[in-house]
């Protein structure tokens, strides 16, 4: 088959609004996209605007509805399939008939793009052969993809009364039923770690396996942090006669949204290890696969079908794209923060734009907001923060919970109860108050305060969308939680879809990037950070933590000696060259010096 992805970029899923109508504003350009399928509240919501605006029938469908869930996401995707197949015909033809609109688009494309290529020759020619046109566009160009992303963690029981539901009806389980039975030919982004039951669903539809020309209908991306997790999951899912088509790396901590640390492995040498080790993992899935699809008689591919390796986190420069690209081999890079600046590419509401645009260094953190207790990147500032701190301030602390997709602490109910609802709060709170006495102010404050941070990201997360498209919200205030990673404070102005992509492939910078830290010497020294809290933070040191912290000072290390070699054997990154020596140095002096045998002070 012929390649019809014409960038080497995508957008990844970024919270529920800001990414949940990314294809229809910039699949019809071929750019990948990736739409959060967690929240059905929303998809609902999203389906009534989108369905009038490009004049689709609508008919609501309502919780009482059984599978109201799988049914309310396939119904979106299906429009959003219909929508984008329609932009992209149109666009196509506008290309065909416009010489300047022709011009445009090719000014966006790759330099090492077949079609970049293919039309430049055509107008080189002085030809106005529309025919011939249409026979590129047809063979070389395809609409970007409508990818999903399902976290494997947000798969919450629910029940109907006191009566718990079959595990098909989980959330996680749901929302995969609702992609698999949509129209779409694209891809589940499966991130936050495996989940061997939702795994095993998978085997029960037919989409998944390869047909006799080897594709699939709906195709498992994965969202990975190292090798050995790739190879792990990777196989499991072989076993069952899944293949994985996609392992999608992303740094550990220079991302967006929830951050999930490696053991102090950076990602150079993880990509590193991926490029020299991918034929060992098409290889091992591959046997491993055949052998399962033959038992259940099913279509074998004679050879192994396409598997691709992307990355994402922390880029912000064309030439760290380019590197990325040319060094590892990758097949594509991931661009999030920086199109939450994009009005034509992502679902972000004015206020919060500001407030992202003007953000710098100290305004973006590693918060423990998320009810999930996984670290999570945000911003100070957010209106979400305003009315957390007012109903905290009156006594009042915790969200009313309408949509319960993090409900998934079973330590007060079998139903389940999130850690940032008030329901949760107050128990906590009553049980920190039945102890008062008997702990430090120090203590008790720092309690206090680690129950009440969290924040209502179920609603936080999808108000965006509702405030940019105008779409009413009710039930309590809750303002908006975004979720940028450190890489947010390099861009500081509003600009165009086609300024963003002209940045990302050199064409047209549009920030002076003088100041900003190479993107693995910025995740090298958030890394060396979080080290430096755990220390701070413990209140006691076992022989146990004093023997992770060198494991995770040792691989920090080892990165170090990594990227040195590497930055001074390659020709990228020269002009900075200087600069990224005594920037490494600086912090693998400050790593040295880390002592875990006495109590920190």
């Amino acid at each position: 088959m012929l390649q019809k992805n014409v960038h080497s970029f995508h957008i990844p899923v970024m919270g529920l609004a800001f990414t949940i109508d990314s294809p229809v504003r910039v699949a019809q350009y071929g750019i990948d996209s990736v739409i959060s399928i967690m929240d059905d509240d929303l998809i609902e919501k999203m389906t009534a605007f989108y369905a009038e605006k490009f004049k689709h029938p609508y008919e609501e469908i309502s919780q009482k509805v059984e599978d109201f869930r799988a049914k309310r996401i396939t119904n979106y995707l299906n429009l959003l399939d219909k929508v984008v197949t329609q932009k992209f015909e149109s666009f196509k033809s506008e290309l065909i008939e416009k010489r300047t609109q022709l011009e445009d688009f090719i000014s966006i494309l790759p330099s090492s793009s077949e079609l970049k290529l293919q039309l430049e020759q055509v107008i080189a020619s002085g030809k106005n052969n529309m025919m011939e046109l249409k026979t590129i566009l047809d063979h070389h160009f395809a609409s970007g993809s409508i990818d999903v992303n399902i976290m494997t963690k947000i798969d919450k029981d629910n029940f109907i009364d006191d009566e718990q539901l079959p595990v098909i009806y989980n959330d996680a389980h749901a929302a995969l039923r609702g992609f698999v039975n949509s129209t779409t030919n694209s891809s589940v982004i499966f991130s936050a770690g495996m989940n061997p039951r939702l795994y095993g669903y998978m085997e029960s539809f037919n989409e998944f396996y390869p047909d006799t020309n080897g594709q699939f209908q709906k195709r498992i991306v994965l969202k990975v942090s190292d090798f050995r997790s790739a190879m792990i999951q990777g196989n499991f899912l072989a076993k069952k006669g899944l293949w994985v088509s996609e392992y999608r790396i992303e740094s550990g901590l220079n991302c967006g949204g929830h951050a999930f640390a490696t053991d102090g492995f950076l990602l150079g040498p993880i990509l590193e290890e991926f490029k020299n080790k991918k034929d060992e993992l098409i290889q091992s899935a591959y046997s491993l696969f055949t052998n399962a699809l033959a038992s259940k008689n099913k279509i074998v591919p004679n050879e192994p079908p396409i598997l691709k390796i992307t990355v994402q986190g922390g880029v912000g420069t064309a030439e760290e794209h380019q590197f990325l690209l040319d060094y590892y081999q990758v097949d594509a890079v991931g661009w999030g923060s920086p199109f939450l600046l994009v009005p034509e590419a992502t679902s972000v509401d004015v206020e919060t734009r500001k407030l992202l645009a003007t953000a710098k260094e100290e305004d973006l953190y590693l918060s423990n907001i998320s009810p999930l207790g996984v670290p999570f990147n945000t911003i100070k500032g957010t209106t979400n923060d305003f009315f957390k701190s007012q109903r905290i301030a009156s006594g009042k602390a915790g969200s009313s919970c309408p949509k319960k997709y993090l409900a998934l602490s079973k330590e007060y109910k079998k139903e389940g109860s999130c850690t940032a609802s008030k329901k949760h709060q107050d128990k906590k709170i009553e049980e920190l108050e039945a102890k008062r006495n008997s702990i430090s102010y120090e203590a008790y404050k720092k309690e206090y305060t680690a129950i009440t941070e969290k924040s209502c990201l179920c609603v936080g997360l999808a108000n965006a969308s509702h405030l940019e498209l105008g779409i009413p919200m009710k039930g309590q205030a809750q303002g908006v939680v975004v979720c940028p990673g450190p890489n947010m404070a390099y861009f500081s102005k509003e600009v165009s879809l086609n300024e963003m992509i002209q940045h990302i492939y050199g064409k047209k910078e549009i920030e002076n990037h003088t100041d900003r830290p190479n993107m693995f010497v910025k995740e090298l020294g958030l890394y060396v950070s979080y080290l430096s809290n755990q220390i701070n933070e413990a209140f006691e040191i076992t022989p146990q933590q004093i023997k992770k912290w060198e494991t995770f000072k040792t691989n920090l290390l080892n990165g170090i000696s990594y990227y040195k070699s590497v930055f001074e054997n390659s020709s990228y990154f020269q002009g900075n060259n200087e600069r990224l020596g005594k920037e490494i140095l600086k912090m693998e002096s400050q790593l040295i010096s880390f002592e875990f045998n006495t109590i920190p002070v």
